[in-house]
């Protein structure tokens, strides 16, 4: 009989008891976007999840960390709940991101995607959490990466796939893992230094984050990053609130000078469902930039409207009330 493995075990998150009595269960792996229903851990996995918790409770010393266990990769927090117990809840990440192609979004989207990669400016993936975010910063990057080249530079708690190195002849990334918030600006400032072609930041937290980020923006680089927010509006409200504590009212002006892309997404049992808008690369005085240089960011959802018909219509993306083949 073949010896039992963590990796044999088909989940998308498992729930470990690390203190108390209480039996482990999980979500199982259904597809790429759709978790099954929630069960108890099968009694033949009883022995390697009770290794797994001896393991955490010797090196899970942060609240939120990533840890590697018999061959498998994944994102960790711990709770104590009001009955007394702590649980360390996993989610399984996957070593290689999946292609663009894989995501889920609708396929007349991808080549805009793939095209963001030749600008420069800012990509925000927004939404709320465990809606694949930092799976399609991955992705974008990776692509990126292998068809266009160039150096990468990432900031990231934890790292969650593995980007570090070669791709193919003409990309290489450099990954980097900061535990406390003041670690995030300084890095941001320290990636610099490499020359990046593309910079991945995997979470905007802090206003000097924000500032740094929209700097290097708005200097000649790709930047990646994420945000939790609800909607678009909300995305662009919430970093213009983080930078403005930075920089004050300039922060407008970098966003809607440096905003390349803004994409939040959702995963729904039929596929990721996006919404998003691509600005224009030469128009820097056009009426969704002039909506955010003006902090009418509610206005935004009328050219998010029209660039979705125009695209989902004719395959065409409409940018800036010009509509164009990319």
């Amino acid at each position: 009989m073949s010896e039992i493995k963590l990796s044999d075990l088909n989940f998308v998150d498992l729930y470990v008891c690390l203190e108390g009595n209480a039996t482990p269960h999980y979500h199982q792996q259904r597809s790429s976007s759709n978790d099954g229903n929630d069960v108890e851990v099968p009694v033949e996995y009883r022995e390697v999840v009770a290794n797994l918790a001896g393991y955490l409770r010797v090196k899970f010393d942060e609240d939120e960390m990533g840890v590697t266990f018999d061959g498998v990769r994944m994102r960790c927090a711990k709770v104590r709940t009001a009955g007394g117990l702590l649980w360390a809840s996993l989610r399984k990440i996957n070593s290689i991101p999946p292609t663009l192609e894989k995501l889920g979004f609708t396929p007349a989207l991808i080549p805009h995607l793939r095209n963001l990669g030749k600008r420069t400016g800012l990509i925000l993936l927004c939404g709320s959490t465990g809606q694949g975010k930092t799976t399609t910063a991955c992705s974008l990057l990776s692509d990126y990466l292998k068809n266009l080249g160039g150096v990468a530079f990432t900031v990231e708690d934890p790292v969650e796939y593995d980007l570090e190195g070669r791709h193919n002849d003409n990309g290489f990334c450099y990954q980097t893992e900061v535990r406390e918030e003041h670690e995030w600006a300084t890095m941001l400032k320290r990636s610099l230094r490499w020359h990046p072609r593309y910079i991945f930041v995997g979470e905007l937290r802090t206003p000097e984050a924000a500032n740094q980020l929209l700097r290097a923006a708005t200097s000649g680089h790709l930047v990646i990053t994420s945000m939790h927010a609800g909607t678009v509006e909300e995305a662009l409200e919430g970093l213009l609130q983080l930078a403005e504590q930075a920089v004050g009212e300039r922060a407008t002006g970098l966003l809607a000078m440096g905003l390349t892309a803004v994409i939040h997404q959702t995963i729904m049992a039929q596929g990721l469902q996006a919404q998003f808008y691509i600005t224009e690369a030469m128009n820097p005085a056009s009426p969704f930039r002039n909506c955010i240089r003006e902090k009418r960011i509610g206005q935004t959802r009328t050219f998010m409207d029209q660039q979705t018909a125009l695209l989902m219509q004719s395959g065409r993306l409409f940018r800036d009330g010009i509509a164009s083949c990319s």
